[in-house]
């Protein structure tokens, strides 16, 4: 979710849901070694717990970078395997990576050692003309070994020649039962699913089991951010708690002290209204 999901977003969500884990936008093993880290990586301890999502394939580089994050505090470590856009990709990172599941396990190896926080890795069900059952199985073979505390799939494939990062959230079809089979195969590693959800109703129905299979857990996108006020419905129909707030002014309006905060630093307004505008009206109290 480049820039999307800055630390205004996830103040902003976070005051609709207080149990859902939050996740950084991806930020460049680079970007986080030489790079302004305060800008970077700083964030509120009121979006935690909340995850540092990793883009780099140097099992050094991904090692120096996560211990950084690991030192401002974060509560767990993911690795994308999953975006396929163009920089991404001259870069030997994201879904490229899903045609090296050893350079991949030995990123994971690398962090393993360097932090004492879960390192998770987030991909695709395979790429290009790959076989979904051969290449899914193989990437999680291979990041298990390592020491992998979890995977998130996006279930469908990123085909990195002849479609748009834009096409590529949409066009290849879905396949849920692919992630189904991969959880069948390792009972004991937590596995979440991620990809065309579009309301907490269908999250739950995903988090039922089929056929003996429960996975454990679901990642909301896009949908998060163009509609975030269902992110209150979270933490009542899936955490059985009491959301933050009884809806989104309110919740909206919890934001005033960072917001006044925000500018008297002299930051910008826009910084935080930007995140409401595709969905909820919260920004536009009379």
């Amino acid at each position: 979710m480049m820039d999307w999901t800055d630390r205004t977003c996830r103040l902003f969500h976070r005051a609709l849901t207080g149990q859902a884990l939050l996740y950084t936008e991806m930020v460049t093993t680079g970007a986080v070694r030489f790079g302004p880290r305060e800008r970077l990586l700083g964030f509120s301890p009121e979006e935690r717990p909340l995850a540092a999502q990793l883009g780099g394939s140097e099992p050094e580089e991904l090692a120096e970078a996560a211990r950084i994050c690991e030192g401002f505090g974060y509560d767990e470590i993911n690795l994308n395997v999953g975006c396929p856009s163009d920089r991404v990709q001259d870069g030997r990172f994201g879904a490229c990576l899903m045609a090296e599941p050893d350079r991949v396990a030995e990123g994971v190896a690398a962090m393993k050692a360097a932090v004492s926080i879960p390192v998770t890795v987030k991909c695709r069900i395979g790429i290009d003309d790959q076989d979904p059952e051969e290449a899914l199985d193989r990437l999680a073979d291979a990041v298990v070994a390592a020491g992998c505390d979890a995977l998130i799939v996006h279930a469908r494939k990123a085909w990195l020649k002849g479609l748009s990062p834009k096409e590529n959230r949409d066009v290849p079809p879905l396949d849920y039962d692919r992630v189904f089979r991969l959880k069948r195969r390792f009972p004991d590693l937590p596995v979440s699913i991620n990809g065309g959800i579009g309301s907490i109703e269908q999250a739950r129905a995903l988090l039922e089991p089929r056929d003996g299979v429960a996975l454990d857990g679901v990642m909301l996108g896009r949908a998060a951010y163009q509609n975030p006020e269902l992110l209150l419905a979270v933490d009542p129909l899936l955490f059985g708690q009491a959301a933050p707030h009884a809806d989104a002014r309110a919740a909206v309006e919890s934001l005033f002290p960072a917001i006044e905060a925000h500018l008297a630093r002299g930051g910008r307004l826009s910084n935080f209204t930007r995140h409401g505008s595709t969905g909820t009206q919260g920004w536009s109290l009379r």
